[in-house]
């Protein structure tokens, strides 16, 4: 044991006062010398106002826009948290909190469900949030005409409605019994109303923490406290937000103390960065996923056989092992991760099996199998070695993997939905519909696969409306067992959320799971401990 491990319990938010004492007893530590660090913890973990908040972000890029409905990087998630507001939030334990709405509840079965919204919500311009302004800003995700990425969560609203009294009322054309969870989304955010009932996007006006002052899309962000916050937190006077796409350059900024944070280290380096008493390491088991969506419309992937094969070519326990260093845990080719409810774990595992994928190619006619794939350096933690060494085991089933290289910037504008076969990092997502309605569901703008299972999106409509947990979690189950068999996704593990800060920047008892940064509120509810 050493100085460092005292250090780092101190640190740790998650060490007990009993737990602190023992260690500092076998560390030879006087009791009343530990007693007297301990209480400096604990004052120091009432948070305190004050400083500038600078981050470094991986993943953001020159053509990210302030429209909600094209949101798609980690850095316009940070962002957006960072200066708007939702009606509701994931809260630091994982369940559902509010945030502009204060109170909701359904009728007719999950048809309806209305939103009783605060009064103390005001806009960086200086106007009160009212429910025209989210009627509005949920209606920018509606209609034939929309361009949003969100549109298929909102696909079964018919309406939204003024109630006139501090209230909105959405209408579904069948049930939804995760619609509260689903207004977590980051696409849906509250902005302000146009007179003639549009969203006024592009002004960049909030309810959030703070006020966005300047920005510079994929380059950096400048904010400030906005005083008129509804919420409590946002203790830093301002923060910004600085677009570290290299690794080694974002890694190198926080150890140096450039930046105060980053949203993610590369795995390789965790251990090390551990043992630096001057940083504290998260590394936060999540629903997020790494995918390799297959283009289920183009060939070879049009072959179930092929798609088949390409899921049994990856060691999914080596890549655990040597590309996350165990941060991470095992997929199995259905985007439904443990950390989220309903996860069926008694669906076979897909395991590396290169005879039987050389047998399922040879099915197909397309034995000695050549195809490209397509990565970036920030998808996640050691991207290109990962394909790297997909590809060199997937040799034994007869598969040559072409990776491609490609610029950070840009990766999910112009390689995404695009390229026949490319690495996406998904972030998590609160249920197996969101989940599932985004990426899966037939005609859905991010359906990254292009595949259509009709069973699926049968079953996928049932999900929504169904109240009774039991028949839910056969209902997923069963659809879980389609993605595997049939999908056109090959999902290798769900990655940890592994990102970093400096030991002085102070967070709560817990942290969200929902995105890095503590589920990308950190500039609200982290403070400096001086």
């Amino acid at each position: 044991m050493t100085d460092t491990s005292i250090l780092n319990a101190l640190n740790d938010p998650r060490t007990t006062r009993r737990q602190f004492l023992a260690l500092a007893s076998a560390l030879g530590i006087a009791s009343a010398s530990a007693t007297s660090l301990w209480t400096g913890r604990a004052q120091a973990a009432t948070p305190k106002r004050g400083g500038t908040l600078k981050v470094g972000i991986h993943s953001g890029n020159t053509s990210d826009t302030h429209d909600p409905g094209t949101y798609v990087t980690y850095s316009d998630i940070i962002l957006t948290h960072t200066f708007r507001s939702y009606l509701t939030l994931i809260n630091t334990d994982g369940t559902l909190g509010g945030d502009v709405a204060t109170e909701w509840s359904a009728a007719k079965g999950a048809t309806e469900w209305t939103f009783k919204l605060t009064d103390k919500a005001v806009f960086h311009s200086g106007k009160k949030v009212t429910a025209n302004d989210v009627v509005a800003s949920m209606n920018h995700h509606r209609g034939e005409n929309t361009t949003s990425a969100a549109k298929t969560l909102l696909q079964d609203v018919t309406d939204i409605v003024d109630n006139g009294d501090n209230s909105v009322t959405f209408k579904l054309g069948s049930a939804n019994a995760d619609l509260p969870w689903l207004m977590t989304d980051y696409h849906l955010v509250i902005i302000p109303a146009n007179a003639d009932g549009t969203a006024n996007w592009q002004s960049a006006d909030g309810c959030g923490p703070y006020k966005l002052t300047n920005a510079e899309f994929g380059i950096s962000f400048s904010l400030v406290r906005h005083d008129d916050w509804h919420l409590e937190g946002a203790y830093f006077d301002a923060v910004e937000l600085l677009i570290l796409n290299d690794p080694n350059a974002r890694q190198t900024a926080l150890v140096t103390g450039d930046v105060d944070a980053v949203t993610l280290i590369e795995n390789k380096t965790l251990a090390f960065l551990q043992r630096d008493p001057n940083l504290a390491v998260e590394n936060v088991p999540s629903a997020s996923a790494i995918t390799f969506p297959m283009l289920c419309d183009t060939a070879p992937f049009d072959n179930v056989d092929v798609r088949k094969a390409l899921k049994l070519s990856v060691d999914r326990n080596e890549l655990v092992e040597k590309i996350t260093f165990g941060a991470a845990t095992i997929g199995n080719d259905f985007h439904h991760s443990p950390a989220m409810p309903y996860w069926p774990d008694d669906i076979p595992q897909h395991q590396y099996d290169p005879d039987r994928a050389k047998s399922l190619l040879k099915k197909a006619g397309m034995q000695d199998l050549a195809v490209d794939l397509h990565i970036a350096d920030n998808v996640t933690s050691g991207a290109v070695d990962m394909c790297v060494l997909y590809a060199e085991r997937a040799k034994a089933a007869g598969i040559a993997i072409n990776v491609i290289r490609e610029p950070n910037d840009g990766y999910y504008s112009e390689v995404w939905l695009k390229k026949p076969w490319c690495v996406v990092s998904w972030g998590a997502r609160p249920t197996p519909d969101v989940m599932y309605s985004l990426a899966y569901k037939e005609g859905a703008a991010w359906n990254e696969s292009r595949w259509v299972n009709a069973r699926f999106n049968e079953l996928l409509l049932q999900g929504k409306a169904e109240t009774d947990d039991a028949l839910r979690a056969e209902i997923y189950r069963e659809m879980a067992q389609i993605a595997r068999d049939d999908g056109g996704t090959m999902i290798p593990f769900f990655p940890n959320w592994v990102y970093a800060r400096r030991a002085n920047v102070l967070r709560g008892a817990e942290v969200a799971a929902s995105w890095p940064l503590d589920g990308a509120r950190g500039a609200s509810r982290w403070w400096f401990d001086s």
